[in-house]
């Protein structure tokens, strides 16, 4: 989702003139339990985990994150939609905890990988300077 937000500044003059535009991302966040009460303290953990990711890459537009128990085991799967493609990942592990840090690391090294995709190599290689 995009956010526009404008800023007005003043010449001194007692007039005001619209700045450019900034466009500003913001990621949609879904946190979803199975067989498991979703707590604000657990959501809360998953959003600040999950923004990490933001920090890698800016075009995230949308994570869907499930988490599932079952028996002794807790599962945390999520899905993120990115500018032109989608990454999933999964981490089961005997705490919920630990499983979404599973889960961000994996997370953050897809992520790194589909961004260093986008980047065109041979670019750079055209570049060089043969001798």
């Amino acid at each position: 989702m995009y956010v526009m937000r404008h800023t007005f500044a003043g010449d001194g003059n007692g007039t005001t003139h619209a700045t450019p535009e900034v466009w500003e991302t913001t990621m949609q966040l879904n946190v979803s339990g199975h067989h498991i009460e979703v707590t604000e303290s657990l959501r809360g953990y998953v959003q600040s985990k999950i923004e990490k990711i933001e920090r890698h890459f800016d075009l995230v537009s949308d994570v869907s994150c499930i988490l599932t128990v079952e028996k002794l085991r807790h599962k945390a799967e999520a899905t993120v939609k990115v500018n032109g493609g989608t990454i999933y990942a999964d981490n089961t592990e005997e705490d919920m905890y630990a499983a979404i840090d599973g889960l961000v690391d994996k997370l953050e090294r897809r992520v790194r990988k589909y961004k260093e995709k986008l980047v065109d190599h041979r670019a750079r290689e055209a570049h060089k300077i043969k001798y």
